[in-house]
């Protein structure tokens, strides 16, 4: 049985001093601190691959904040960042607003709010899980092609760095547990590493890391989506 990882990686934290949600706006990009994050997540799987990991794929969405986040890992894990669309960002409808909470007590936007299960506002959290699992089962392959010309044994590890919305709907998606949540109570910190683990095509486990736990007080964290 060949074995592999696919680590899911949120992106570090983004300039955004007016608290826009901004999905997939596109010029939203890394603060200092979240450069500082982004290197650090680097050095973490830098040192990973010092003790033996076998990574040999980095993907990410082609928004810029992910693929600020990436350049690092490629730097430091001499990889090519490849993008993949299937990890973007979800799709909402209150993207480029400021103030959500204020908004969603005047009447206008009530209709947005019907079904929380869905959600009414955005990409259905079913859809969002499959093309994410999508994107990581075809990681998942590329390494197992890409480690099979490496004279390692170790199962071969991918990197996707992506968006705290979509990897937590993958990681529920991937325990069977139900899609629909509290957004308080996502367990995907920025530039955290929520890792899947395969026993051929079969999910084995589900772990999670945060290598920036020290840079994370004070971090802004509007969520993206």
């Amino acid at each position: 049985m060949q074995r592999s990882t696919v680590h899911l990686v949120r992106h570090g934290e983004v300039h955004n001093p007016e608290g826009v949600l901004y999905g997939r706006l596109p010029e939203f990009h890394l603060s200092d601190l979240g450069r500082e994050m982004a290197a650090q997540m680097a050095g973490h799987f830098e040192q990973r691959r010092n003790e033996g990991a076998n990574l040999v794929l980095l993907v990410a969405s082609p928004l810029a904040r992910a693929q600020e986040t990436a350049q690092p890992v490629a730097d430091a894990l001499g990889l090519q960042i490849t993008t993949d669309e299937r990890i973007i960002e979800a799709e909402n409808r209150f993207e480029g607003m400021s103030k959500i909470k204020s908004r969603l007590r005047q009447p206008r936007y009530w209709p947005l709010l019907v079904n929380p299960f869905r959600p009414s506002w955005g990409e259905p959290y079913s859809q969002q899980a499959e093309r994410v699992m999508e994107g990581v089962h075809a990681a998942r392959r590329r390494a197992l092609e890409l480690a099979g010309s490496s004279t390692s044994d170790a199962p071969a590890e991918a990197i996707l760095v992506s968006h705290q919305l979509p990897i937590w709907v993958t990681r529920l998606a991937a325990e069977r547990r139900r899609l629909w949540h509290d957004p308080r109570q996502r367990e995907c910190t920025l530039t955290s590493v929520t890792s899947i683990d395969f026993d051929g095509d079969t999910i084995r486990r589900v772990r999670y890391a945060e290598p920036c736990a020290d840079l994370l007080p004070g971090a802004a964290n509007v969520p993206g989506a």
